[in-house]
């Protein structure tokens, strides 16, 4: 869009050349008793220092003369007063001078929601009659600044063949998420009183549906532990709210009234952020879930299903699974000990005998740290039961 240039805007003060400022009528009052109190409080004080003056003369008459800097003085004050009447004329004929003055423009919708990819209509409505010339412009007012949409009877930037006008007003077709913002319709029209200004300000909202959200389902949890599901969606305007369902059925929202504590719900869930919680998850917990996201703009979008399987802590296996390994370990080192016993692990002068302890070594090492590594599988294993 084009940059607003730095002529004032229509309706400010210091318009554009040829045009006289808008000023209204009770400003203009208030300014005039102003120049009005000035003048005379400048009146009164000519009159006393008259008066001083004239019965300091009689009282004294061979007083000595004025000291230096008063005769300057008191002309500065007549070039004051002259000045005020001069200010106070103009101003008189400011106000008989068929000048600027505001008009009222009106809008069917201040505040304009459209879906995206349909069409907005932003109205702008005076009263002028047809036959007089109007100039009409619209601006975006952003955080930026303000930039052109529609300037010298033509559209500029995005809206350039998107838009038309409706007599004073626009058409957008085709809108985007990025032609949401404050508008603002300024009318300037010449009457047989001057100049005429006016503006309104319309607000567009672009609306969005949402997209598919992104669901976050542990697949394993065990009984007892804290359980967190997430879900979202970034796209949607105005922002979406979230529903869970957990085999095919919408779970109900922890309410401590009504159906809802009927059901004794061990979980907690968030429309508004999407998650949802178990504080200590159950084997009846477990299930396939799937988050649904909606705005009431177009179609609800859900995630895909995820199943998570919660399961008890086999205590009963842990313990067995440490024996094992314990006894395990035990044969490992009772097997170590009566090879070193036999001779099987000893040192001999010959540098064969060496090898071949060195071999055995380390047959027996590894044959250990194998046994080891089986018995740790199977305690893993027995865990995850």
């Amino acid at each position: 869009m084009l940059s607003e240039p730095r002529l004032p805007a229509l309706g400010r003060a210091g318009g554009r050349p040829g045009h006289i400022p808008t000023s209204s009528p009770s400003s203009c009052v208030r300014s005039g008793r102003r120049l009005l109190g000035h003048v005379k409080s400048l009146g009164r004080l000519r009159l006393r220092r008259r008066q001083s003056t004239t019965a300091g003369g009689k009282s004294s008459a061979g007083a000595e003369p004025p000291a230096p800097g008063t005769a300057p003085r008191r002309r500065r004050g007549k070039m004051a007063s002259r000045s005020l009447r001069l200010l106070l004329l103009l101003f008189v004929g400011l106000l008989s001078y068929p000048g600027v003055s505001g008009i009222s423009i009106e809008t069917d919708n201040k505040n304009v929601k459209a879906e995206e990819f349909k069409e907005a209509i932003l109205s702008c409505k005076h009263k002028f009659s047809k036959g007089m010339s109007l100039r009409i412009e619209w601006k975006k007012i952003q955080s930026q600044g303000v930039s052109f949409v529609y300037y010298n009877s033509e559209f500029t930037g995005d809206l350039r063949g998107r838009a038309e006008m409706l007599n004073t007003g626009i058409r957008i077709r085709n809108v985007t998420r990025r032609d949401s913002g404050t508008y603002r319709c300024e009318i300037s029209a010449k009457s047989e009183e001057g100049q005429r200004l006016g503006e309104a300000t319309i607000t567009l909202t672009v609306l969005v549906a949402p997209t598919t959200p992104v669901c976050e389902v542990p697949s394993s949890a065990m009984t007892g532990t804290v359980v967190q599901m997430s879900c979202k969606e970034n796209e949607g305007s105005p922002p979406s709210e979230y529903q869970w369902y957990k085999n095919g059925v919408a779970l109900l929202e922890k309410t401590g009234t009504g159906s809802a504590r009927a059901a004794n719900i061990t979980y907690t869930m968030n429309k508004k952020s999407g998650t949802l919680l178990f504080n200590t998850v159950t084997k009846n917990d477990t299930g396939e879930y799937f988050c649904e996201a909606s705005n009431g703009i177009g179609l609800s979008q859900k995630c895909s299903v995820k199943r998570m399987q919660v399961d008890d802590l086999n205590v009963s296996g842990i313990i067995v699974a440490v024996v094992l390994v314990a006894l395990v370990m035990v044969l490992c080192g009772l097997g170590v000990f009566y090879a070193q016993k036999k001779g099987y692990f000893a040192k001999e002068s010959s540098s064969q005998k060496k090898m071949n302890y060195q071999s055995t070594n380390e047959k027996a090492r590894l044959l250990c740290s194998l046994v080891c590594f089986k018995s740790f599988k199977y305690l893993q294993s027995s865990l995850d039961l």
